[in-house]
């Protein structure tokens, strides 16, 4: 009986060591949290520049904005929303306006730094252009699976229909 009791102390010493030893594995693996940022600084937007009917929303000021009031119920307008910055890279949405009706939402900008972002997007995209084209707003419903992405592109969206004046 004088043995079982010295055992017991090396037992809880090895069951100590390798609950730490799983604890801290489990914490090298996890991946650095970084918190979402607000699109506060300036994009790299694709923009149209001089034509008239065509606006830009890719512009840093807050809020002022050359406004495309030519043309709004009749001509056709492209707006491109500010960048959204999520957890796994920027989003970013144009949308195209004609007759005060969103007719096209493309995705300009989105994760594609690995595999799984791909494989994500391929599938998120297409919802969320169908979505906001139904909708006719940023009041979309987010993807399955796809959160981040899903936040960013409303975020951009309403940025881009913000500048359009819808």
């Amino acid at each position: 009986m004088h043995a079982l009791n010295k055992n017991r102390p090396l037992r809880r010493v090895v069951l100590a060591s390798a609950a730490t030893v799983s604890g801290l594995v489990m914490l090298l693996a996890l991946k650095p949290h970084t918190p979402p940022q607000i699109a506060a600084a300036p994009a790299p937007a694709p923009s149209g520049g001089a034509s008239a009917p065509a606006a830009s929303g890719g512009s840093p000021a807050a809020g002022s904005g050359g406004s495309p009031s030519t043309g709004k119920s009749t001509g056709t307008t492209t707006v491109t929303g500010e960048s959204a910055q999520t957890r796994w890279g920027p989003v970013q949405v144009r949308i195209t306006v004609r007759g005060g009706r969103i007719t096209d939402v493309t995705a300009v900008v989105y994760p594609t730094e690995n595999p799984r972002d791909q494989e994500i997007n391929s599938y998120a995209l297409p919802q969320l252009r169908s979505e906001a084209l139904a909708a006719q707003s940023a009041d979309i419903d987010t993807v399955s699976g796809a959160t981040y992405t899903s936040d960013g592109y409303k975020q951009s969206l309403q940025s881009a229909l913000d500048s359009a004046g819808l």
